[in-house]
């Protein structure tokens, strides 16, 4: 566990890129939480068919909150059991509206201090106007603002250790991640 690397951020902050990376350089496993969480999911009843009517019925907020559960869930599972690599949390798994389920992923996290956020500027409009741009974001009149909210969200900043910013070459944000890890 020590040894691991998570990596928490917004959409398109550089997770999958730098977690790559650092994982190759460091001779290490990576896990991306997107690969493995519907798993996790499915272990406490997520039903696909009944998120799939509930954003159709209530929007997609309704289905963000459906969500939160089930990704509370997979974070504490995933921690857990490590894989002893890097750990890609992906944009979802690290933000909390609920206090309890936000503690609950704090408590998990506690024991690892390699959790790293990845933001795509220090400075925060940048940061949003950059990640629209990655994203290619177009207003949805029944969709929240996703990135801006991930961005804006005190959830990320209370659960890192360490923030990097991703506007330098990925390979000048592995070596400042490389140069502060706690083995």
């Amino acid at each position: 566990m020590p040894n691991d690397i998570v990596l928490i951020g917004p959409q398109r902050a550089g997770k999958s890129t730098i977690a790559a990376m650092l994982a190759e350089q460091l001779g290490l496993p990576r896990l991306a939480m997107d690969d493995v969480r519907f798993g996790y999911y499915a272990e406490i009843g997520y039903a696909e068919a009944f998120a799939a009517e509930r954003q159709k019925k209530e929007g997609f907020a309704a289905l963000y909150f459906y969500w939160k559960e089930f990704e509370c869930h997979a974070a504490e599972r995933l921690l857990a059991n490590p894989p002893g690599g890097v750990i890609d949390f992906g944009a979802e798994h690290a933000v909390y509206e609920s206090e309890s389920q936000f503690a609950r992923v704090a408590t998990a996290l506690e024991p690892y201090p390699n959790v790293i956020l990845l933001l795509p500027s220090a400075d925060p409009e940048t940061a949003l106007r950059v990640t629209h741009e990655r994203l290619g974001y177009s207003p949805w009149p029944d969709r929240i603002d996703l990135a801006a909210h991930f961005l804006r969200h005190p959830s990320n900043a209370r659960l890192a250790k360490h923030t990097f910013y991703t506007d330098v070459p990925p390979e000048e944000v592995c070596e400042q991640i490389t140069g502060i890890l706690t083995a």
